[in-house]
């Protein structure tokens, strides 16, 4: 089967001919009818050698749909034509946190060496892909894979945020979010269905803030050096509930903080570089901000999430390409060119 791996470090991928893989016992074997693309692909392969620890060659793609192609023995709780996407953060399920189906803060997963698709384990990016076991797929029914399989990161990611800071966005209230793309623009939509908060956006060119108008935000504010201004015209002196950064680099983190009211949250959620850090302290921010940094959701709120899909809450703007065409996907991902998530049809 076709893949596209990762092959050597600070290379682009490549497409390569691979066997198509058996599903072990416990295993479910699906073929693949979407998978996503992700900022997060694109700061592993920009790792030096002494920081890149996802082994090699590595199959690319942790959004993932499918249908069910092959069982292993003994699992017997899906069936072979069933349309799924793929929860992604595996754990080992027996863990406190992996009970409460938070596989994504699974406490032994380094312990044991379990990885995500995409990211240490064979990804979506080919053919064909082996889940390790069914409890980590969701039926999607009807649902087209294309603009469904973004929810399983671009969606559970911004939904898991959101979900923790509800209690703050009342009426009145602000949400900041920072960069509509991939992951920004599915939160814009998540907070005008969820909240009564007005949603304001910030990105850096004035095509982005048109097409984060258009899926809903109130406000639209280019971020540049003023930006921090201008966002504090519209919060005024209460300034926003919660801001969610979706860049992470420095200067994103430090307009983050600088636009926070009173007993606000701040989440990063944009790797950015890897290396910039929210300031926190006294004097450096409003009182009880509480900054945090949510590591994709858990496996009932993919559930959710698909649910109101069914229910036609979300727009996920997607550009589709062919897996031949994958490596020119993440060039686009990396200049910054697409509108919405990259989803790879095979």
């Amino acid at each position: 089967m076709e893949a596209l791996q990762y092959t050597r470090i600070g290379a682009e991928p490549e497409l390569v001919d691979i066997p198509t893989p058996e599903p072990g016992p416990g295993q479910v074997l699906l073929r693949v009818t979407a998978a996503g693309i992700c900022h997060s692909d694109t700061f592993i392969m920009s790792l030096p050698t002494e920081r890149y620890k996802y082994g090699l060659p590595l199959t690319l793609g942790h959004e993932a749909a499918g249908e069910v192609a092959a069982l292993g023995a003994g699992v017997d709780s899906i069936t072979v034509g069933t349309n799924v996407v793929v929860y992604g953060p595996w754990g080992c399920g027996l863990c406190w946190h992996c009970s409460q189906g938070m596989e994504n803060y699974c406490s032994r997963a380094a312990e044991l060496g379990i990885r995500p698709p995409g990211l240490g384990a064979p990804g979506a990016l080919a053919e064909y892909m082996i889940v390790d076991s069914a409890r980590h797929l969701v039926p999607i029914g009807d649902l087209d894979p294309v603009t469904t399989v973004p929810l399983t990161d671009a969606g559970l990611t911004p939904y898991h945020a959101i979900k923790r800071s509800l209690p703050k966005l009342r009426a009145g209230s602000t949400a900041v979010v920072i960069g509509s793309g991939g992951l920004g623009h599915v939160a814009i939509q998540l907070l005008r269905y969820l909240t009564p908060a007005r949603v304001l956006a910030l990105d850096v060119s004035e095509d982005k803030l048109k097409f984060a108008r258009s899926i809903g935000a109130h406000h639209a504010v280019l971020s540049d050096t003023h930006a921090a201004e201008e966002v504090r015209k519209i919060t005024g002196p209460a300034g926003a509930a919660l801001v969610l950064d979706f860049v992470g680099l420095q200067p994103t983190l430090d307009l983050a903080t600088s636009v926070a009211g009173v007993g606000s949250d701040v989440t990063i959620i944009g790797v950015g570089d890897g290396r910039s850090a929210a300031e926190v302290g006294f004097f450096r921010g409003a009182y009880e901000t509480n900054v945090s940094i949510p590591y994709w959701g858990a496996r009932h709120e993919l559930i959710e999430l698909i649910e109101l899909a069914h229910h036609g809450a979300l727009n996920i703007a997607v550009e589709r390409f062919g897996l031949e065409d994958s490596v020119e996907a993440y060039r686009r991902l990396a200049a910054g060119t697409l509108e919405g998530r990259a989803v790879i049809v095979p």
